[in-house]
């Protein structure tokens, strides 16, 4: 079954891969990628990282994006907008608990719109 992917954006690479780790405990199935940190993994964020874990979480059904602060959302803006092949997203929801809400949802095997309005009525 395909599922909604959901990618994790942080300046810091060690910030989503514990968010990532946190989520596998209980769910493995859903496509979680994570673009923290810059091309070298310092502080701060990539667009291409952010590019490239939407490929790799696309499964068919839409990604689903979350995010830490400030130019870890504007780059996520570029990387949607320069993304002509997925359907992508991003939430406005707390990293941990958002991705979180999100993975569950998509592994129950709610369709896009539905982690999408699940994560925003949680979180509004």
């Amino acid at each position: 079954m395909p599922y909604t992917g959901i990618v994790l954006i942080s300046h810091s690479p060690k910030v989503v891969e514990g968010v990532r780790e946190i989520i596998r405990q209980v769910i493995t199935e859903v496509p979680i990628e994570i673009a923290g940190g810059t091309e070298d993994d310092a502080i701060g964020t990539n667009v291409e990282k952010i590019q490239l874990a939407i490929e790799r979480a696309d499964q068919g059904q839409g990604v689903l994006l979350l995010y830490d602060i400030g130019s870890a959302k504007m780059n996520a803006e570029l990387a949607v907008e320069m993304d002509d092949t997925t359907h992508a997203k991003i939430l406005e929801a707390p990293l941990v608990e958002g991705a979180y809400l999100a993975a569950v949802e998509s592994g129950m095997g709610r369709s896009f719109q539905e982690v999408i309005a699940a994560v925003t009525k949680e979180f509004g």
